[in-house]
C-alpha cells in the first residue's frame, strides 16, 4: 500500500507540474507546506480559525455553537509533524500545512472517514448531545453513543473513544456518504465533506471557508489517511501561491495531495 500510495503521489505531482506549467519543478520538490500566508512555513497558527487568509478574503460567518464554529476552534499542534498510529512519523512531511491537536489512537483504525466521524462525535460530545452521536453501519446496524454509555454506565471522554473504536471497525466511507446529501460546490460551507464511498474510497472535510468581495470562495481541507495518522490540513498541490487554501471552481476536479475528487462529490450532513 505504501509503495502504491507513493507512486500515486509522484504521478500526481508530475501531473500538477504539467498542468500549472511548472516544468522545472520535480516530482520530489513540487509539494511544499510553506506558503506566503504561513510566515515562512515555520510558525503554526494556534487554531484552524487562525490560519492566515489571502489578501481580500474574509471568513464566512459561523453561527454560535455550530459545527463550523467548533471546527474553527480546533487547536493545532506546535510540533507540525504527522505521526502514524504507531508513533512513527509519516514518510512525507511536505504534504500538510498544519496538524490538528486531536488524538489518533494506537490502532490502525482512525483513517479518512473515521476521522470525520470522530470530529462529529467530539462536537456533539462537547455539547452533551449524546443521542446525536450515532452512525449507521452495515446490515442495518446503528451505533449510538447514548445507548452505549447507558449500557456501560460510562459517560466520560474515554468512554467516547472506546465507542468510536467500535464505529471505526464497523463504519467507513459508506457511512459518511449515507449521512450526507449532495450540495452544489458554489454553496460549499465549513463542515461539508468530499466523499467517495467504496474501496478504494476517501473522505475529507471542509475545515474552513472564506469569501472576497467579488464572490470568490476558498476553503481548507482536513483529513486522516491510510494507515491511520494524525488529522491534518493538507496543502494545495495545484497552487503554491494559494496553498493551503483551495478555490471553488465548479468545472474542475478537486486535486489534493493524495486523492482527486469530482466537484459533484461534495456533500452536507443531513
Amino acid at each position: 500500500m505504501k509503495l502504491i500510495a507513493g507512486a500515486f503521489i509522484v504521478l500526481l505531482c508530475a501531473t500538477v507540474s504539467l498542468i500549472m506549467g511548472f516544468k522545472h519543478i520535480s516530482a520530489k520538490t513540487c509539494f511544499t507546506r510553506q506558503s506566503p500566508h504561513h510566515a515562512g512555513g515555520n510558525i503554526t497558527p494556534a487554531a484552524i480559525g487562525d490560519i492566515p487568509l489571502p489578501d481580500g478574503f474574509k471568513r464566512e460567518a459561523a453561527a454560535p455553537g455550530s459545527f463550523a464554529e467548533w471546527l474553527r476552534n480546533i487547536k493545532l499542534r506546535k510540533n507540525n509533524i504527522v505521526y502514524l498510529y504507531n508513533g512513527q512519523p509519516v514518510e512525507r512531511q511536505d504534504l500538510h500545512y498544519a496538524v490538528l491537536d486531536i488524538s489518533t489512537g494506537n490502532k490502525d483504525l482512525q483513517q479518512c472517514a473515521d476521522a470525520i466521524m470522530r470530529l462529529r462525535a467530539e462536537y456533539y460530545f462537547s455539547k452533551k448531545e449524546y443521542t446525536k452521536i450515532t452512525f449507521p453501519g452495515g446490515h442495518n446496524n446503528n451505533y449510538n453513543f447514548n445507548e452505549y454509555a447507558k449500557q456501560h454506565n460510562c459517560w466520560s471522554h474515554d468512554c467516547l473513544l472506546q465507542f468510536m473504536e467500535i464505529v471505526f471497525i464497523n463504519c467507513g466511507t459508506y457511512t459518511v456518504d449515507d449521512m450526507t446529501t449532495h450540495v452544489n460546490l458554489q454553496n460549499l460551507q465549513t463542515g461539508d465533506v468530499f466523499v467517495k464511498a467504496g474501496a478504494p474510497g476517501h473522505a475529507m472535510i471542509v475545515a474552513d471557508a472564506a469569501k472576497n468581495k467579488a464572490g470568490d470562495k476558498i476553503y481548507l481541507l482536513a483529513q486522516s489517511y491510510m494507515p491511520a495518522q494524525d488529522m491534518h490540513i493538507v496543502i494545495n498541490p495545484a497552487s503554491r501561491i494559494l496553498s493551503p487554501w483551495y478555490k471553488v471552481n465548479e468545472n474542475e476536479k478537486v486535486l489534493t495531495p493524495g486523492w482527486v475528487f469530482e466537484s459533484t462529490q461534495l456533500k452536507r450532513w443531513k
